[in-house]
Order: structure tokens, then C-alpha cells, then sequence
């Protein structure tokens, strides 16, 4: 993605925060009318209501605009599923099971996760979401996470979170979000124990 111009005072420039602002929602909008390899540029630039030259200023491609549009809908993500650290929480309890809390949020986006994710999706997108959660397990494992670390418990878990989350969009999410966080969960603390 290109650097983004700041103004004099050290802030990004506004226009630039618009033109981008519009073209990630043109993009939210669009994954959920349409696969996100049927969504061109064309498409993009006519519903942010920007120039096609706008958009190579910002993105290098469709995928490229999909990793930045979704970032946010990834943190969110990965914020709900804390990778779990040992058996029990600070106080000596049991951990609380935070999945059903990952698989509510998965619901409430469905749509836009399913066209990201699933068959029609995007390797691209797959790849950012993946690394994104290996390094929140990472950090709640308490591990360095500067470039070249590696954790395999980590990438595991990460691995089986999201497996798990693309299984259950492309079965269109049979069962609650509490049955398939209850399902997993015992073998998120079993790996935890490594």
C-alpha cells in the first residue's frame, strides 16, 4: 500500500482519509452483493463515488483494498478470540471460554467474512487474518513477537481458531455461537498446556 501524505502538522491528510474511507465501504458493500472476484476496480471507484486514478494512489489492487478495509473487522476478530494461556485465569479460576464471544461476532459479519474467507475469498486475505491471530496467541502466551520468532503452538491454535471459523460460514453457521465455543474450547486449553 503506498505511504500515506501527511499534511505540514504531521496528520494525514483528510482528503486522503476520505478517498479511502469510501472506497473500504464500497468494498464492504460489495462483498456482500457479489464474490470479491467479481468486484473490479470499476465497480469500486463508481460506488466510492471516486477517479480510478484515486484508487491506484491508495491500493495496488482489489485484494489490497480488501486486507486495508478489513483490518478493523480483524482486530475486532482477533480481540474477542484471546488464544488461551495455561488452565486457569489470574485469579485461580477456570478461564473463561471466549469463543462463543469469536463466533458471535463471526454471525454479526457473516456475510462479509464469508466472501472473504470462503471459497471465493481470498488467499491474501486468509494469509493477513492467519498472521494477525498467531500473533495475538503470541502475545497472550506471553512470547516475543518481533520478525523471524516462530511459535508452532501458537500458529496451531491460530490455524484451528480460523479453520474452524471458515468450517462453520461455509456450513452458513449451524448451531449458536455458545455450541460451536463450547465445542472447541477443551481443545484450546489442551493446547494451551504445551
Amino acid at each position: 500500500m503506498p505511504a500515506q501524505p501527511l499534511e505540514p502538522h504531521g496528520l494525514p491528510d483528510p482528503r486522503v482519509l476520505r478517498s479511502r474511507a469510501a472506497l473500504e465501504a464500497a468494498l464492504r458493500e460489495l462483498v456482500t452483493e457479489r464474490e470479491l472476484r467479481q468486484i473490479s476496480v470499476a465497480d469500486l471507484t463508481k460506488r466510492a463515488g471516486v477517479n480510478r486514478s484515486t484508487f491506484y494512489e491508495h491500493y495496488v489492487d482489489v485484494h489490497d483494498l480488501a486486507v486495508a478495509a478489513c483490518t478493523a473487522t480483524y482486530d475486532q476478530l482477533v480481540a474477542v478470540a484471546p488464544i488461551p494461556h495455561g488452565q486457569l485465569a489470574p485469579d485461580g479460576g477456570p478461564l473463561p471460554n471466549p469463543m462463543p464471544a469469536l463466533f458471535t461476532h463471526v454471525a454479526e459479519h457473516a456475510p462479509l467474512y464469508r466472501a472473504l474467507l470462503c471459497d471465493e475469498g481470498s488467499a491474501r486475505m486468509i494469509n493477513h487474518l492467519l498472521h494477525r491471530i498467531t500473533l495475538a496467541a503470541r502475545v497472550s502466551r506471553g512470547l516475543p513477537t518481533e520478525t523471524g520468532a516462530t511459535d508452532p503452538v501458537s500458529a496451531f491454535l491460530a490455524g484451528a481458531v480460523l479453520g474452524t471459523v471458515i468450517d462453520w460460514l461455509r456450513h452458513d453457521c449451524p448451531g449458536t455461537p455458545e455450541e460451536i465455543g463450547a465445542a472447541i474450547w477443551p481443545y484450546a486449553l489442551a493446547c494451551a498446556e504445551v
